[in-house]
């Protein structure tokens, strides 16, 4: 009944028309014309209308809950995507009869409101996706996890879905039968070959808690040193220490090996491992005299002491001859010093003692004897851990001569012309 009220008064013009002498096929592309004129200006007023209703309620209810999600429904515009429902189905209800005479103009019109209706299903789809994301994004427990890369990937799920749907509406042809999805599959590894890699590796970097946005990374393939921003299906953007940004492919975090320092930042302190060369020459066996004043530094005193009534046993037990040093055991100034960094680095409040800590002998080199400082300090923020570790090289360093010791340095040119110019003078 209602569509035969509908029916008569989008035909009363041509009616009219008809009844007042005017050829009828005129009559009808006139009724046609002044009816879709008015069916868009009254559709256009309507989804207006509607769209800005539709949002006032949205926003009336999420001021009144307590949960955050309605508000990010909002802000992906999905009250607006709904609201273009009701005009689309006030068209797709009344062209029928509009163009009832024009039956290929009727069939056109009807396949585009059909895509039309999948686009916005796919934008509806859309919104909820990325509400969905903003809110997980705003919890503790997935701040940190890669949200956007699903999202990409079931996005273009659904938009793959669609493009079938679409092109079904128009060719006709089913895009369920064998050859359709054979030829599709094919297209689409061939087109998404670094999407699917992405997703992949985006799958993988989740799953095995390889990276979490806001972890400190060093890539030096790609020249990334900085904290990871986002992770999407194709890229992971890290900020770097100088404020610009280094794109790096997904899926080279699965392929390719980088560094990772959220173990340092979860643990109790952060490494330090640098390396004093010693020169060779300047390492000897210490007198008594020596020993005698090295017995002045307080960190190592009671250590001289312990170690001298230890030497002086075993040389007497052994009856060395001590007129030449190098007879029985003696000590060393480059053990002595790193009994002394050892102990400078055990009264340093800024090292934690229950973590490893150790001074060691490396192999020597050709630039000299490496003795290594092994430890880690409680602060483990950038600029005070440099500050930390400076403090204490400029203290070793500064100490070496007390222990008649030299450090090994490449000759600089002003090295070599104060040799050349004494070598000249005792010619």
């Amino acid at each position: 009944m209602n569509q035969e009220i509908l029916k008569y008064y989008l035909c009363w013009l041509q009616n009219y028309f008809v009844n007042s002498g005017m050829n009828e096929d005129l009559a009808i592309f006139l009724n046609t014309m002044i009816n879709s004129i008015v069916l868009t200006f009254v559709v256009t007023l309507i989804d207006i209308f509607v769209r800005k209703f539709i949002v006032q309620i949205f926003k009336a209810f999420s001021d009144k809950t307590k949960t955050t999600f309605d508000d990010f429904l909002i802000k992906s515009n999905f009250p607006r995507f709904v609201a273009h429902f009701l005009p689309v189905i006030i068209v797709w209800y009344t062209i029928p009869i509009i163009f009832i005479e024009y039956q290929l103009i009727l069939k056109f019109l009807l396949r585009i409101i059909d895509v039309y209706l999948i686009i916005l299903i796919v934008l509806i789809f859309r919104s909820i996706l990325k509400t969905t994301r903003s809110y997980l994004e705003h919890k503790p427990r997935f701040h940190d996890k890669p949200l956007q890369s699903y999202q990409q990937v079931l996005m273009i799920f659904g938009w793959g879905i669609g493009i079938f749907f679409i092109i079904n509406i128009l060719t006709g042809y089913s895009i369920f039968s064998l050859a359709t999805l054979g030829a599709a599959s094919a297209v689409l590894l061939l087109i998404f070959k670094d999407t699917i890699l992405g997703f992949v590796a985006s799958i993988q970097v989740s799953v095995n808690d390889i990276v979490r946005i806001g972890d400190w990374i060093t890539f030096s393939k790609y020249g990334a040193d900085g904290y990871v921003t986002e992770i999407s299906l194709a890229t992971v953007t890290v900020q770097n220490f100088d404020h610009t940004f280094t794109t790096i492919p997904t899926y080279s975090l699965i392929s390719d090996s980088f560094q990772n320092w959220r173990g340092m930042q979860e643990s109790a302190g952060r490494r330090i491992k640098r390396s004093l060369f010693i020169k060779q020459t300047s390492v000897k066996f210490l007198s008594s005299e020596e020993i005698e004043e090295l017995k002045k530094v307080q960190l190592i005193k009671p250590y001289i002491e312990h170690r001298e009534r230890d030497v002086q046993k075993y040389n007497q037990n052994t009856e060395a001859d001590k007129s030449v040093l190098l007879n029985g055991r003696n000590q060393t100034n480059l053990g002595i010093f790193r009994k002394y960094a050892d102990a400078f680095l055990h009264e340093n409040p800024a090292i934690n003692k229950d973590l490893f800590l150790m001074v060691r002998h490396l192999a020597p080199t050709d630039r000299g004897i490496p003795i290594e400082i092994f430890c880690f300090s409680y602060d483990k923020r950038w600029e005070n851990y440099e500050h930390i570790q400076a403090d204490i090289f400029d203290h070793l360093i500064a100490a070496i001569p007390y222990f008649g010791l030299e450090l090994f340095e490449i000759p600089s040119g002003k090295d070599v012309s104060q040799i050349s110019a004494k070598f000249n003078s005792s010619n």
